[in-house]
């Protein structure tokens, strides 16, 4: 059973998960802590629970899911995970940073790489590696067929979808990602996104105004 953990941080009020299992190894999904406070919360909630971070694992590198990614790496010495395709954004990240008023200390590397279909493992839990680019080039979701939950990033909200505009963004691109990639899991899987409340696939199948004329 994988307990999840939500914070929301920044000014952009980004959701950060921390998953864990009953080994209390733990993944940190898009560490968005951007000041102490943030960072305080974050590290108790850890160590309150016993917890031990075995990887941050983002679902893409836009600033405002990267902020506090220097912090989490160097206090747990974790490796990042994300995909190739991303690289852009990390290489964007420090003047991106300046752009928004963010501190990016330096470029938030990854170590390893994550692409479609591959599954990550930590204590009991796996996670399946879905690639939905559109909001980014190298946008991932994680699904857990067993716990019946994905976490989407920023390619499906409640009642939204992501941003295209920015760079790397393509709409069509995005669209497609949702029908094919999102929409085929179960109707009862709940969705964890970047921003907002959770829903559910079927919710959004049934409901997202952005979404209605472009269902299979």
């Amino acid at each position: 059973m994988i307990t999840i953990k939500e914070f929301v941080f920044n000014s952009f009020a980004t959701n950060t998960y921390i998953l864990s299992d009953d080994t209390k190894k733990c993944v940190i999904i898009d560490p968005g802590c951007s000041n102490s406070s943030e960072e305080d919360a974050f590290s108790e909630y850890i160590e309150n629970n016993n917890l031990e971070p075995v990887a941050i694992i983002n679902t893409h590198f836009h600033v405002d899911h990267i902020a506090g990614i220097y912090f989490t790496r160097n206090k747990y010495n974790i490796d990042v995970y994300g995909n190739e395709n991303d690289n852009y954004l990390v290489d964007a990240a420090i003047d991106s940073g300046k752009i928004y008023g963010m501190d990016i200390k330096e470029a938030p590397k990854m170590n390893k790489f994550l692409n479609d279909g591959d599954t990550y493992k930590f204590g009991n839990t796996e996670l399946k590696v879905i690639l939905v680019p559109g909001h980014t080039k190298g946008s991932i979701a994680y699904y857990s067929e067993k716990d019946n939950f994905v976490i989407s990033g920023d390619v499906l909200f409640n009642g939204s979808i992501g941003r295209t505009d920015l760079q790397g963004g393509d709409l069509d691109v995005l669209l497609k990602s949702i029908k094919e990639k999102l929409f085929t899991l179960d109707q009862n899987t709940v969705v964890y996104s970047g921003h907002g409340p959770e829903t559910t696939i079927g919710n959004e199948i049934n409901s997202n105004p952005f979404l209605l004329d472009n269902v299979m």
